[in-house]
């Protein structure tokens, strides 16, 4: 169970701490900007998110004009331009890949008709008669 001495080492171990208006002004600024978070800004310099609500309340420009603010996780804005990106390099991968299937089969389908034997073999078929392959080991067996 806690003590009322366990309490006091707490509150004489937290320091007040000043921020100075320029640096809550930058701070404004970069979550306006969708490049950082209030919780990340409260997490790193270990203020409140109340006390960063407040600096947006008093030096955001946003606020001040009654423009409303979306409030996004970056986080997961991000993965979903990451993945908007992926798919899109994975559609132009599919679209190469297909383009050489149609290719080389158009080559074989040219070859086929150019020398006249079948190059495209189905699964499973026997090797044509005087192709070499008799069965037999080369001990006469």
């Amino acid at each position: 169970m806690a003590n009322i001495k366990d309490f006091s080492n707490e509150a004489s171990l937290r320091i007040n701490r000043y921020f100075s208006d320029s640096f809550k002004r930058k701070k404004v600024r970069e979550i306006e900007k969708n490049t950082t978070t209030v919780l990340e800004v409260s997490r790193e310099y270990e203020v409140s998110t109340t006390a960063v609500y407040k600096w947006l309340d008093k030096f955001s420009r946003n606020r001040k004009r009654g423009v409303k603010q979306v409030v996004e996780l970056m986080s997961d804005t991000r993965k979903i331009q990451d993945l908007k990106a992926r798919i899109r390099e994975l559609e132009q991968m599919v679209g190469q890949k297909q383009f050489e299937i149609e290719f080389k089969s158009k080559m074989i389908d040219i070859a086929e008709e150019m020398y006249g034997i079948d190059i495209k073999k189905k699964l499973g078929s026997r090797p044509l008669p005087g192709s070499g392959s008799t069965g037999k080991t080369t001990d006469g067996k």
